[in-house]
């Protein structure tokens, strides 16, 4: 193959970032040594131009309709038209039929969605913008939908999260063809980490999600975010409260999805991944002022968290230098 054919799907009110971090990732592989180089193009239904969601147009250089394989990678941006996307035979059907000549499929934030629609995501892990992952798995329970990840690969078939996910999962791509020194000199071209590991969490605890709509439940949050050193089991949390361990991990399933426990633990692991990000502390004293007991035991909540060792991820926050 003398060029990598890369098409990106852009449709009425797609993401402008979902498309341009892709295309520009490429491109600027392509001036650092990528063999075959990219030919990365968009396509869209009849050709048209899209007012992206950001109101500026795109024009395309293909027609959707009349793409034909072989080619190296499919991949469907997302956007507030995501549902009119996924809902609109025309585009799922080309996506569908694009799928089978491509070597490898994908999608960045609700592009997810218009996989789902094709049936791409049949039996496998996926996800999508944190936002609307509760939908995309109730409307298509075939899909195993994980709202955690930045992006996914099952088989040939890759999902990322939201808009800027899709930059490292183009240079997840671009390592995966091409060898880790034009991804990492991609990186720099963009200022931009390497690749973030692609089971990191899509958003930190403490911005992700609003405060719990549950007044008590608030309280007992901004607590424990106040207090990661000290005692949080569950029975400390509920005289806290001034209610039964019973009645605060009811509340704490309803309102947070998790039980009391499981909440601390994940704010202390989050906590301290921003530790190990902006800090040159030792993993000892990272662990203790996010309240493990040991390195030991902050290394393995690291590792149920996000898959990788605390010292694997700190070293992938600083290997993109400048």
């Amino acid at each position: 193959m003398e060029k990598r054919r890369f098409v990106v799907v852009g449709y009425e009110a797609a993401a402008l970032l979902d498309i341009a971090c892709v295309v520009s990732a490429l491109e600027t592989a392509n001036w650092y040594g990528a063999q075959p180089y990219y030919e990365p193009r968009l396509a869209t239904p009849g050709g048209h131009t899209i007012n992206t969601g950001t109101a500026l147009t795109l024009q395309p250089q293909l027609v959707l309709e009349r793409v034909t394989g072989p080619l190296d990678t499919l991949l469907v941006s997302g956007g507030i038209g995501h549902e009119d996307a996924a809902a609109n035979a025309l585009i799922v059907g080309h996506v569908r039929r694009l799928a089978r000549e491509s070597r490898r499929v994908a999608s960045v934030c609700t592009g997810a969605y218009v996989l789902a629609a094709a049936g791409l995501l049949d039996g496998r892990r996926a996800t999508t913008h944190w936002q609307v992952a509760r939908t995309l798995a109730e409307r298509h329970p075939e899909v195993l939908v994980d709202a955690d990840p930045i992006f996914i690969r099952d088989g040939n078939v890759a999902t990322s999260a939201g808009v800027t996910a899709a930059l490292d999962l183009t240079l997840a791509f671009v390592e995966e063809d091409n060898g880790a020194e034009v991804a990492r000199s991609t990186a720099r071209d963009l200022v931009t980490y390497l690749q973030r590991p692609g089971n990191q969490a899509q958003m930190s605890m403490f911005v992700e999600a609003p405060a719990p709509a549950d007044g008590l439940v608030r309280k007992v949050v901004d607590y424990i975010g106040g207090h990661l050193r000290d005692d949080l089991t569950t029975p400390m949390l509920a005289a806290e409260a001034g209610v039964s361990e019973r009645h605060l991990t009811r509340l704490f399933l309803k309102h947070l999805g998790l039980a009391p426990g499981r909440y601390v633990r994940q704010a202390r692991t989050e906590a301290a991944a921003h530790l190990l990000a902006s800090t040159s502390l030792p993993m000892a004293a990272v662990a203790a002022r996010c309240g493990f007991g040991s390195a030991e035991t902050l290394r393995q909540a690291f590792i149920d968290r996000y898959g990788i060792p605390p010292s694997h991820y700190r070293l992938t926050q600083t290997s993109a230098g400048g």
